[in-house]
């Protein structure tokens, strides 16, 4: 059973655009864009949405986060007023806000349908899974107001897909499906869009049953080794394999491969 979460943090005493949701019973937190039809994304909203995760993240009750939204889509992306209106300091720290999942420790799932155009491309682009309903519409429109994506879409996306693909959809501004979006490695899954709940409960389940300490090391290891040489990335594979040796977690894993029995992980 879900709960309405409930922060310490005045700031976000009063959710702008979206709200957050808790099961206990599945260690499970869910930020819901939440103003429908087009869930567009406010400024306030940004900084919120990084303070959001940098609480659940020290949320012992939490392990995996989830992003949805209410409605056909996910986000259409941007209060486009807001932009003309906000400071040069606001608009200094939308890729800094928009990249929190990135940062978050946890894993963090997203799921898209409809249109995920602008920052609600850019905020699942930093997400660690991208479950996209075969409605989903991906894009980057901003050569259409004179501007570019201003919160890692382009930088992530060449990451991802190279720099050929990235500029066909960056300096085109052009709309990719879900089914192309998967074929070019950008989403996890594509599934109906009637199947995209379920596909979502079913990955925050099966990530559920890794052990936390080794899952939170491995997506660290990985976002740190993402742009360093191969040598590099062997010698902080080893280290941290070393570490996670010593954890009390790795010991139950092989006991329980052993007697043939599920292993009980208690994230230590």
């Amino acid at each position: 059973m879900s709960s309405t979460y409930a922060f310490a943090d005045a700031r976000l005493a009063r959710l702008d655009g979206f709200r957050v949701e808790i099961d206990e019973t599945r260690e499970r937190a869910d930020i819901i864009l939440d103003r429908p039809p087009l869930n567009v994304v406010s400024m306030p909203q940004r900084d919120q949405l990084r303070l959001v995760f940098e609480a659940l993240d020290e949320d012992m009750r939490v392990r995996i986060i989830v992003v949805r939204s209410i409605g056909e889509h996910f986000s259409s992306g941007g209060n486009i007023g807001g932009f003309m209106e906000a400071t040069a300091e606001t608009v200094s720290k939308l890729a800094w806000n928009i990249a929190s999942p990135t940062r978050c420790s946890k894993p963090v799932i997203v799921a898209n349908r409809g249109y995920c155009f602008g920052v609600g491309f850019e905020l699942s682009l930093a997400c660690d899974f991208r479950i996209a309903s075969e409605t989903t519409l991906y894009a980057l429109p901003e050569q259409r107001l004179g501007q570019i994506p201003g919160s890692g879409g382009s930088a992530r996306l060449q990451k991802m897909i190279g720099i050929t693909r990235t500029k066909d959809i960056v300096m085109r501004s052009k709309r990719i499906t879900a089914r192309q979006a998967f074929d070019w490695g950008i989403a996890t899954e594509c599934v109906p869009d009637a199947e995209l709940e379920q596909a979502t409960d079913k990955l925050v389940d099966e990530l559920r049953s890794f052990a936390p300490l080794a899952q939170r090391t491995a997506k660290k290891l990985l976002n740190d080794t993402e742009d360093s040489t191969l040598s590099i990335a062997i010698e902080l594979e080893g280290h941290c394999y070393s570490r996670l040796r010593q954890s009390e977690d790795f010991k139950e894993g092989v006991e329980a491969f052993s007697a043939k029995r599920p292993p009980k992980f208690l994230g230590r």
